[in-house]
């Protein structure tokens, strides 16, 4: 009777070790990035002056001529800057996503990637250790945006619905990320990636919610940018958030962020696989 307990122990222990030693790994690859962040002071300023400057000009511009109607999650009439300040967070996450994409592209082509791919863990959860690091950062940028915001005066009720919030950001964060990942898939070069960028982060950014709604887009007469900001990943991201703040339903916002999430995720890891899209992918003609 003992030969089997004595087995089935000692598997468990190396089942214990195997998700210890996984956890060890994303724990290094999340600190690597941290660390790697803090030694970049102009990161952080230059992830705060692009929404701050959208803020603190462009929505003060439109503060009175702009108004926002009452609807859903608004109990009342509010200032534009006020309806703004979900997708400059929005913006921020993607920014950041989209520059993991560059750093992936970087690890690449200096080596270091494929020194991470070649580690005895599972290739979806190194890359899964590198969408936390980013998330981390994107999250970390976020917060200081909305202090600075505040500062500003454009207060958000983050504090009254913070797990709601939270929940949302973290999953937008990811999802962006995600997308990210993928991208780096994709370019070859880090010559190509200013281009590819243009491609995927205006269109998703000004074809979104952040900077109108809905029904002014469809009030106005274009139903092409109408129909495509529907669909847009971008604005179900920022509108879970939006909803998130007020404590209302998001709708099926937060199905379509994590749907997106995992299929992009899922391509990415199986493009990443040297067998299959990243071995071919990163091909030098």
């Amino acid at each position: 009777m003992q030969g089997p307990t004595v087995t089935t122990t000692s598997a468990g222990r190396e089942r214990l070790g195997a998700v210890a030693h996984a956890l060890m790994a994303m724990q290094a690859i999340v600190w690597r990035e941290l660390l790697k962040f803090s030694r970049q002071s102009g990161r952080l300023v230059s992830a705060l002056v692009r929404p701050l400057l959208w803020l603190a000009v462009f929505a003060a511009g439109f503060r009175n001529v702009f108004g926002v109607a009452i609807v859903e999650p608004y109990d009342s009439y509010i200032p534009y800057d006020v309806y703004i300040a979900p997708g400059l967070v929005g913006m921020v996450l993607l920014f950041n996503g989209m520059q993991s994409s560059l750093a992936m592209v970087y690890d690449r082509e200096m080596g270091l990637m494929r020194l991470l791919l070649t580690a005895p863990l599972p290739r979806p959860w190194i890359l899964l250790s590198k969408l936390t690091a980013t998330a981390v950062l994107s999250l970390a940028q976020a917060a200081a945006f909305v202090v600075v915001a505040a500062l500003l005066g454009t207060e958000l009720p983050v504090l009254e619905h913070l797990p709601a919030v939270l929940l949302a950001a973290v999953c937008g964060a990811l999802m962006l990320g995600a997308l990210g990942l993928l991208l780096s898939v994709h370019i070859k070069q880090l010559e190509n990636f200013a281009g590819t960028m243009n491609f995927v982060i205006f269109p998703m950014y000004f074809m979104s919610t952040a900077l109108y709604p809905l029904w002014k887009l469809e009030e106005s007469g274009a139903n092409w940018v109408y129909q495509i900001a529907r669909f847009n990943p971008f604005t179900h991201a920022v509108e879970w958030m939006r909803f998130a703040l007020y404590g209302k339903d998001p709708g099926i916002s937060p199905w379509i962020v994590l749907g997106t999430l995992v299929v992009c995720f899922a391509v990415a890891s199986w493009g990443y696989d040297p067998q299959r899209g990243f071995g071919q992918l990163t091909k030098r003609g």
